[in-house]
């Protein structure tokens, strides 16, 4: 049973938030501003390296001017040590794997730059699971216009009908938008309730994902 399933990275993929705060508190120190603690961050995170920049930018009213160089600044940070923390989460590896074994087709839907996205998942050796890797800085677009999700779809070698998944409701607004069934992993940075954020299914443990796919499957197949 085969499905062409695209993937959010951040808070679905991989916890990246450790690289990301350590980028961010970076910058901040060099122009001398206090840091933020992680949880802080972690709400900055879901809509691309500039919403996040501006987010602080916000945070410690500094001027919206300083924008441009701030995010060229935290860019050069990230990319610089982006997976010195970053970790798969439990079960993302077996998952992929099984995933591909039942004929699925995978690709990488990110709000994350496409370069730094690409060195991660070569870093932590999930790059040959996926057809595509197409990243924030890709396209004139990003989630959650679905036209970011539609163009990881046209990327790759179509199989049987297509999912997303991912962790946060950036990601549930580009799938509704696209129409397209929305897997919600719940354990990744997600800022509201589970029962608030439009989802078909949802799981807190990868390991579960294949099977969680096949019950979507069936399910479209009996809607078919």
């Amino acid at each position: 049973m085969s499905a062409t399933i695209m993937f959010d990275l951040d808070g679905t993929l991989v916890d990246s938030l450790p690289d990301i705060a350590a980028a961010a508190n970076r910058t901040l120190g060099d122009i001398g501003v206090a840091p933020l603690p992680e949880s802080t961050i972690k709400q900055f995170v879901g809509n691309g390296l500039q919403k996040l920049v501006e987010r602080m930018i916000r945070h410690h009213d500094l001027p919206i001017e300083r924008h441009g160089e701030l995010t060229k600044l935290t860019l050069a940070h990230y990319s610089a040590a982006s997976s010195k923390k970053t970790i798969p989460y439990p079960g993302v590896p077996q998952a992929l794997t099984e995933l591909r074994d039942m004929g699925c087709v995978l690709g990488v839907c990110t709000n994350k730059p496409e370069s730094p996205a690409r060195h991660i998942l070569e870093a932590l050796d999930l790059a040959h699971h996926f057809e595509a890797v197409v990243g924030g800085d890709t396209l004139p677009v990003r989630k959650p216009d679905p036209a970011h999700l539609e163009a990881s779809f046209n990327a790759v070698t179509p199989t049987g009908p297509r999912l997303y998944v991912g962790d946060s409701e950036v990601d549930a607004e580009t799938a509704r938008r696209a129409n397209v069934p929305f897997l919600l992993f719940s354990e990744g940075y997600r800022k509201t309730p589970v029962e608030e954020i439009p989802h078909s299914f949802s799981y807190d443990d990868t390991h579960k994902l294949p099977e969680l796919v096949i019950e979507a499957l069936q399910g479209l197949g009996k809607t078919a």
